[in-house]
């Protein structure tokens, strides 16, 4: 019937309401619907925009749902509200719009339904707008709709997804007839509110208070909160449930025990799920890769992404970022110059996680030109943004530049707020530079201004930045008010510092602090030993290398790369130079040639 429809005038043989609704039933393009539509206008057939609303949502074609939505008269029903709030929710992805339809509904005295809310909801979570939800909320009371399963599982989602978990709890536990996704919705929503424990309680809830069996939306989301935790254990017994029942190991489900082994730390069950899987896609593969990348095996992470190449599988966002991440650990910078090619091709170089892992990465491999590039060029910035240019600017030694992007990022940042994270940023540029003053400064602007309470992070900065200027004393009083103990890099940092001053007070003070925290690392008894070297106290001196035997602990060798057309070659002090490439051996020629151009005495040190 479409068939012939098309191809012939439709005006002559379809003119009744019946036949012409019937036929946009059977329409599979816009086009089509619009003749279809145009023959109702020419026969006068008004009542129907309801059929034609729905198809032309079905062929996803937003401007002419729009056009039809906005000419209903005397205004939409609660039909075509529904689905239209229903379409730019899930469809469109336009969830400002969708909150302003349900608005407008209600202005209208048209009222929504438990077909309205789920969607309305889920809108509000993707905008993070808790208020709209609580205005919501409070309507489905007055609507009677309260106990709408549908609705009060987007609800869940929604408190969840804008940090209310609280919230989130207080809807399940009023849920009076739970089932499996009521369940699931509360996990999945501790799980991403960052409730991990909560997450895997309720997990265990599950089977003993109502005894329902997990499926695999529970076993992901469960999986997802173990990985977070820690909790090998219940990972593996999540792994021995899938296997037990039978389950498919999809992408759905192998993904997030690749992912759940990783961030436990075992590399090796996550690479065993990853191979044993009949089929992998992206999702599949950036787990593999993300995991080997957030463990610090770069080089395997690298040589992962060029497989997935090789198998035909096409990179996304979430791919180059995780590779930019590997590129940045180990220097391989034209590799990532290469990512930023690609990802300029496929119009990925706008997205805010790539532009900000390309950022991350130019700025860890040495190019801060090309690091200040992307970050001119991003159209949109969020906190991990500003923060990742400030660092870059900190760890090049640009310490006035960072100071005056701080400024920036709070004068014109938009919704983007210094953070945590932005600070110490901004404390690694005044250690750089020196600046002790202004390093105090933002220290305390921290707590009075931005409402944050310094971290260990924020500690160690100050205590680096006070022990370079020289204030020992005054570095070592920060350390004893530390909210909680002081971590090997602040202790390492100090201790440097008190063989430089040769302070053997503070130098002793910190060496038994710091032999309890990192006992097995062989610098901190070498400077130990020079603390005491220095002042000509032998005897301490040769303790503290007897000390080192005694434990049996060895000097940790130095290490270097050089990276040759995208491989790189790694080389530990003490090995010997083994050279097998020319290209190497030219690279080294080279590298010692510039050297003494530049005046170079190498300084040979025990």
């Amino acid at each position: 019937m479409l068939a012939a429809f098309e191809n012939a005038n439709v005006g002559k043989c379809y003119q009744t309401a019946e036949s012409l609704v019937l036929l946009v039933k059977q329409c599979g393009s816009t086009k089509t619907v619009q003749q279809v539509h145009t023959q109702m206008v020419v026969n006068s057939i008004h009542n129907h925009h309801n059929h034609l609303l729905s198809k032309a949502i079905q062929v996803k074609n937003f401007t002419y749902a729009s056009l039809i939505f906005s000419h209903m008269n005397p205004h939409p029903n609660d039909y075509a509200f529904n689905i239209m709030i229903r379409a730019l929710t899930t469809t469109w992805h336009n969830y400002p719009l969708a909150l302003t339809l349900f608005y407008r509904m209600k202005s209208l005295s048209v009222t929504p339904d438990n077909f309205t809310f789920p969607f309305f909801f889920l809108s509000c979570a993707n905008l993070a707008e808790v208020s709209h939800a609580r205005v919501a909320h409070s309507l489905l009371f007055k609507l009677g709709l309260h106990s709408d399963p549908h609705s009060a599982h987007s609800l869940i989602t929604t408190y969840a997804r804008c940090g209310r978990p609280a919230c989130a709890r207080k809807v399940f536990d009023e849920i009076p007839h739970r089932d499996l996704v009521s369940w699931n919705s509360m996990i999945a929503g501790y799980a991403k509110a960052g409730c991990a424990r909560e997450a895997v309680e309720v997990f265990g809830e599950m089977g003993r208070r109502d005894g329902f069996e997990p499926d695999e939306m529970s076993l992901v989301s469960v999986l997802g909160a173990c990985g977070e935790l820690g909790d090998l254990e219940l990972g593996r017994w999540v792994e021995g449930f899938v296997v037990e029942r039978g389950m498919a190991l999809n992408s759905f489900v192998g993904s997030a025990l690749i992912s759940m082994y990783a961030k436990c730390g075992d590399l090796g069950s996550a690479r065993r799920i990853f191979d044993s899987m009949a089929t992998r896609d992206v999702i599949t593969w950036n787990a593999v890769i993300s995991g080997y990348a957030q463990n610090g095996m770069a080089d395997e992470a690298i040589s992962l992404f060029h497989a997935m190449k090789d198998d035909s599988v096409k990179a996304n966002k979430i791919t180059l970022t995780a590779v930019l991440s590997a590129c940045a650990t180990i220097g391989a910078l034209d590799l990532g110059k290469q990512i930023d090619e690609h990802a300029s091709q496929r119009g990925f170089q706008h997205d805010i996680f790539v532009a900000t892992a390309l950022i991350d990465m130019y700025a860890k491999c040495g190019s801060l030109e090309s690091a200040q590039r992307v970050f001119k060029e991003m159209p949109q910035k969020n906190e991990a943004s500003w923060n990742a240019m400030i660092s870059a600017l900190a760890s090049h030694g640009k310490a006035k530049e960072a100071l005056s992007l701080f400024q920036r990022m709070s004068d014109e940042g938009g919704g983007a707020r210094p953070n945590d994270i932005t600070f110490v940023g901004l404390l690694s540029a005044c250690v750089h530079a020196g600046l002790v003053a202004e390093g105090h400064r933002l220290f305390d602007m921290m707590s009075t201004l931005f409402r944050l309470v310094p971290k260990i992070e924020h500690y160690s900065c100050m205590v680096d930045l006070l022990a370079r200027a020289g204030h020992l004393y005054e570095a070592w009083d920060l350390i004893e008010k530390m909210p909680e103990k002081p971590d090997k890099v602040t202790l390492g940092a100090l201790l440097g510092a008190c063989r430089r001053n040769k302070n053997v007070d503070i130098g002793e003070r910190v060496m038994r602090m710091i032999l309890e925290v990192d006992p097995s690392n062989s610098g901190n008894y070498i400077i130990s030993s020079k603390i005491y070297a220095n002042l000509n106290m032998w005897e301490d001196s040769a303790r503290m290398r007897l000390l080192m035997r005694q434990k049996g602990i060895t000097k940790t060798p130095g290490c270097s790369w050089i990276e040759i057309e995208n491989h790189l070659h790694e080389f530990h002090a003490g090995d010997g130079l083994c050279l097998d490439s020319i290209d190497i051996s030219n690279i080294i020629f080279l590298l010692y040639e510039e050297l003494k151009r530049e005046g170079y005495v190498p300084k040979v040190v025990e």
